[in-house]
């Protein structure tokens, strides 16, 4: 009778721990529960990179070479992409609210559509950017690239509803 009771508790404590186990295999592998970790990627060489529509929130790029990498429709909010080169980069549809791009090299760099508010860029290379429906809301630019970008400027951002060049303050 001894015997049944203690294989009856060993039992019983057995599938409560299996129990715990599995709730914490759920609530570790669901993505729907795990939050978004900030990823390191500085100093690496990821040219043509595809990081399209991936959630890569306050992500660190520095000094990278990023070149012709795919970052279309991703979320960059608050990622650091300090001194990394960016040249012919695809950002297009891409959330980059409170990016820091200083001192990124940006040529050729394709913001359709991308939202760039209050992004930090004020010693940013802009040459040959495609600028076309970006939102640059309170983005810190240096005046001389804001009057190149105001030549440039045209269209209305898909997501904000904001002309692009009355986010740059262009003059009529």
């Amino acid at each position: 009778m001894n015997m049944n009771r203690w294989q009856s508790l060993i039992f019983s404590r057995l599938k409560v721990g299996l129990f715990i186990v599995l709730v914490g295999a759920m609530v570790f592998f669901n993505p729907m529960i795990a939050p978004a970790t900030a990823l390191d990627y500085a100093q690496q060489n990821l040219v043509n990179h595809d990081f399209s529509g991936q959630d890569l929130r306050d992500s660190k790029f520095d000094h990278a070479n990023l070149r012709s990498s795919n970052f279309s429709n991703a979320n960059l909010e608050g990622v650091r992409f300090f001194a990394s080169n960016l040249e012919s980069a695809n950002f297009e549809g891409a959330n980059l609210r409170y990016a820091d791009l200083e001192s990124a090299r940006l040529i050729r760099v394709n913001f359709t559509n991308a939202v760039l508010e209050g992004a930090f860029a004020t010693n940013t290379l802009f040459k040959g950017a495609i600028i076309d429906g970006a939102d640059f809301t309170d983005v810190l630019l240096r005046p001389d690239v804001e009057k190149y970008l105001c030549t440039i400027a045209k269209g209305t951002n898909p997501v904000t509803g904001r002309d692009t060049k009355d986010t740059l303050y262009c003059p009529d």
